[in-house]
């Protein structure tokens, strides 16, 4: 009954002109319109957040091309349903074939596509919500388009909710009327599913399903009845958002607890242990380098073991990252040196600094009077290493550490007042 099918599947567009966002993809000459218009399909992987329009855009895709249409969950498929998917599409003729969170599919997995895929048997559509040059493989990497989606703007979710009221089924027949907008969009942070499953909650919550929908009212309903963190990744940037600040902020504890709610919503456990490795080196750095060092290890454990004994080695780092001495240095330095190279250009590189491989570049001073530094005590002279318009430039600022100040004291010693350290 249509009562029983969600919202968010009612208004499931049928078509590139009902589809709302990803104008940079569908609208009128981009890739996607051109691409229906020339019915002429080719393999595609969809990166972006959950509810941007990845599954949408693969049905609009085959039901426009009027190919046979085939999906498989990474989650609960393995080699043997790729492969029985891929004969029946050879049955067919050609079929095309979407593969929701392809980041999940193993290796293995996804090898048993590549065949097919060069093959002309399956056009893919993957749809990810992690960087596919991560992800996927490079062969079938190679093999696809990467189109990246992005978070819909306040104006479209608008636009999805006005369409919502006025076109669907049930909805329409009843007199709503949203008054205050801000917890609604926040809430659903760009993502088109979570925003219409919260209208189908306010919806059920209003008496006789006709009211006024309020900030608060939004508040209340998302109180009681939101899940705590939903298995296909709504609260996914939230959860992990407040994961990573937990061991900013040196708090054991509430890592601890973040990441439980991840493990058990069923979290891929890679991306847990990447986003550690990035916080290993942008808020802990010179710090502690062995964190870095943990951190990595981590990832590869997890990749070796997987659920559920992973935990304990997840558990475990980000208690390790979350009592350890922190620091932004290296991350500031980095961001203040890109600033300066967008200031200042390319700056030519000083003559005793480059390379003399030929001896027409000696002839020119190519590495005259360059100092090496191993024939010096305590392997170091003070020479200049930037471009003379930026001399003396700090850009390495080291943390209010125990091991920075070390590096703060041999930097200090090494090169005066130069730096200023």
């Amino acid at each position: 009954m249509t009562k029983n099918i969600p919202l968010a599947e009612r208004m499931r567009p049928k078509s590139l002109n009902t589809f709302v966002g990803q104008e940079h993809l569908v609208g009128e000459g981009r890739v996607l319109s051109q691409m229906i218009a020339q019915s002429s399909a080719h393999s595609i992987i969809f990166w972006g957040p959950p509810g941007v329009g990845k599954t949408t855009l693969a049905q609009i895709i085959a039901h426009s091309l009027h190919l046979p249409f085939f999906t498989l969950s990474a989650i609960d498929s393995g080699v043997k349903e790729v492969r029985a998917l891929i004969e029946r599409a050879r049955l067919e003729g050609q079929a095309l074939l979407f593969i929701d969170e392809l980041h999940r599919f193993n290796k293995a997995q996804q090898d048993s596509l590549l065949g097919a895929v060069e093959k002309g048997i399956i056009t893919l559509i993957g749809a990810t919500t992690e960087n596919p040059s991560f992800e996927v493989i490079s062969a079938l990497l190679s093999r696809s388009q990467v189109y990246v989606l992005q978070p819909l703007a306040e104006e479209e979710l608008k636009t999805l909710v006005k369409q919502a009221l006025e076109q669907d089924i049930i909805l329409k027949n009843h007199q709503i009327k949203i008054e205050e907008w801000e917890a609604l969009l926040q809430l659903s942070g760009g993502d088109a599913r979570k925003l219409l499953n919260l209208l189908e909650l306010l919806f059920s919550a209003l008496p006789g399903g006709n009211g006024i929908i309020t900030n608060q009212l939004v508040q209340d309903v998302v109180q009681q009845k939101m899940a705590l963190y939903d298995k296909n990744g709504e609260q996914h940037y939230d959860i992990i958002s407040a994961f990573i600040k937990s061991m900013r902020g040196s708090d054991p504890n509430a890592a601890v607890y973040w990441l439980a709610r991840m493990i058990e919503g069923g979290e891929d456990p890679k991306f847990i242990a990447r986003r550690m490795l990035i916080l290993a080196s942008e808020d802990i750095g010179n710090a502690n380098p062995n964190a870095l060092l943990l951190a990595t290890s981590t990832f590869q454990a997890v990749e070796m073991i997987g659920y559920p004994e992973c935990r304990i080695i997840l558990s475990q780092t980000a208690i390790y990252l979350a009592t350890s001495a922190k620091s932004n240095a290296s991350y500031m330095a980095i961001g203040k040196a890109q600033s300066l190279v967008r200031q200042t250009g390319d700056l030519p590189v000083p003559m005793h600094l480059r390379n003399a491989p030929t001896k027409m570049m000696k002839t020119m001073d190519y590495g005259k009077g360059y100092q090496y530094a191993h024939d010096f005590s305590n392997n170091f002279v003070e020479q200049e290493f930037l471009p003379e318009k930026i001399s003396n430039t700090k850009l390495y600022e080291p943390g209010q550490n125990p091991s920075e100040d070390k590096l703060r004291q041999s930097l200090k010693q090494n090169w005066k007042n130069k730096y200023d350290y």
